[in-house]
């Protein structure tokens, strides 16, 4: 029997009917859309994720993040994430370690639910303070680092980090934003006499923020020194470990240098703050003693009003009160860390609404274009 002739393989369509895809269909194939979630589902945490979706022009996110009736934390992720640059947002409340432990199960549940990329958004990153060996202590900052990179997260975007070597303790990209336009643009419009102001650095470690914010606002800069400051570069880092106890039997002639104890002076002031605005800047306003003694000598020293200026405010503890009860005219913070009860209980305390500058790096990095922009004229001591 002859072999019929299949000829050539023939499509399913022919030419004139093969499917093709529009243009915007296929700019949609190619690049993924992305999605807001908030890792946090309580009305103060979620008010800074609305209006970053609001500016963006998005819906945020369906999912919920809850505490089981044993604390423990889960995280139910209502829509699908496959293939999309998700940006979970997190400010950190009072409850520091719940706060953490919502970002680390939310970043895993969509790591498992194959999100292209996991970008955090943490304006205030927890544990910045503890980034230097303390004696027999431990590098927790390093630590956190560890963890966020291992539950999922591809990318970070914060806002002055205490140091800003911790962007060392990361495996991935770190965008280190600033707050300095936003507070200098508070100054200027919202501070009447500002050009009558003096800059003042509360220690000598943070003379150099002060000095940058003094030469942009070309004003004078005061810095105060003495016992009144707290300083890291005092606390116990080790060095004196073990005790200073000589062994003779060990290595006798080995000798070190005794070096001596620091004895703080009587607190003063470099810089003439008589019949002047003193506006004290700061990253973090946490508890505020410091901040009080300060206030109280720059009062004496002549200084009519006092401002404080802060990236930061968490405000802990019986902040607001001793505020109100101070020489201090007015806290000046940023929304990165809710801080609404303590504006209840506080009238001097103003918030700054940096919700613009998240925005814009959340869809500049979603569309892969240059964070320069937000850095512009920002110098390191910023």
């Amino acid at each position: 029997m002859p072999k019929r002739h299949l000829g050539p393989h023939k499509s399913f369509f022919s030419h004139s009917q093969t499917p093709r895809l529009s243009h915007d269909t296929r700019m949609n194939v190619a690049k993924s859309g992305y999605r807001v979630f908030s890792a946090n589902s309580t009305t103060a945490c979620t008010e800074l994720a609305k209006k970053i979706t609001e500016r963006l022009g998005v819906e945020l996110g369906k999912s919920v993040v809850y505490q089981e009736s044993n604390r423990e934390t889960r995280v139910d992720v209502k829509e699908s994430v496959r293939g999309q640059d998700i940006f979970i947002i997190q400010t950190i409340p009072r409850d520091v370690n719940t706060a953490i432990m919502e970002l680390l199960v939310m970043a895993y549940a969509l790591k498992t639910s194959c999100a292209k990329n996991i970008i955090g958004v943490i304006p205030y990153f927890p544990y910045s303070k503890q980034c230097k060996m303390r004696k027999r202590g431990s590098i927790v900052c390093k630590l956190l680092a560890s963890m966020l990179a291992k539950a999922g997260l591809t990318h970070i975007i914060t806002m002055d980090l205490h140091q800003k070597e911790i962007q060392g303790f990361f495996s991935f990209p770190v965008d280190n934003l600033r707050a300095s336009p936003f507070l200098l643009q508070y100054i200027q419009e919202e501070i009447p006499d500002y050009r009558n102001a003096i800059i003042v650095a509360k220690s000598p470690s943070a003379a150099k923020r002060a000095q940058s914010y003094a030469e942009r606002l070309r004003l004078g800069l005061a810095v105060m020194h003495g016992e009144a400051q707290c300083s890291e570069s005092d606390m116990a880092d080790g060095r004196h470990s073990p005790p200073s106890v000589r062994n003779t039997t060990g290595h006798p002639g080995l000798e070190l240098p005794l070096m001596m104890a620091k004895e703080k002076p009587p607190i003063t002031v470099v810089g003439d703050v008589g019949g002047r605005i003193a506006i004290i800047v700061d990253d973090i306003i946490d508890d505020v003693e410091d901040f009080v003694a300060a206030a109280e000598i720059l009062k004496e020293r002549g200084a009519y009003k006092i401002y404080i200026m802060a990236t930061h405010g968490l405000l802990s503890a019986d902040a607001p009160r001793l505020i109100e009860e101070s020489a201090i005219d007015e806290v000046v913070v940023t929304n990165t860390v809710p801080h609404e009860v303590q504006k209840l209980q506080c009238p001097k305390i103003k918030t700054v609404d940096v919700s613009m500058i998240l925005a814009e790096a959340i869809r500049r990095i979603h569309n892969g274009e240059s964070m320069a922009y937000l850095f512009r004229n920002i110098t390191v001591d910023d």
